[in-house]
């Protein structure tokens, strides 16, 4: 279960930016996850609540912004949603693609005090 890796990463992040801002403190995390990630949502939210016991986050709100995928045809140019790696071009059929959106991973915003 590489979501508990994520998860430590984000508190990482986190109390950095958290310690930086001299708060004691995080009141809520908001999270840009791309549906192309890889994250499984039932597995980040259970290394989610373990994760941060004890930690700046522990009573934090936390909330996830997921992120379509969409891509770019390098054959045909076209823009259109995917929810696969292995989607084809509506239009023209290829599978040489561009990834525009839906692998993100980032701490958007932090509310600290």
């Amino acid at each position: 279960m590489h979501e508990l890796s994520i998860v430590m990463g984000i508190i990482e992040i986190a109390e950095r930016q958290a310690k930086a801002a001299d708060a004691t403190i995080i009141d809520e995390v908001e999270l840009d996850i791309g549906t192309l990630s890889g994250i499984e949502t039932e597995a980040l939210e259970f290394a989610w609540k373990q994760g941060v016991r004890q930690t700046m986050l522990e009573y934090a709100v936390k909330k996830i912004n997921q992120i379509a995928g969409k891509a770019r045809c390098l054959d045909c140019d076209a823009e259109f949603a995917i929810e696969k790696y292995e989607d084809a071009c509506p239009i023209c059929g290829e599978h040489l693609l561009d990834i525009i959106q839906g692998k993100e991973l980032r701490v958007k915003s932090l509310l600290v005090s």
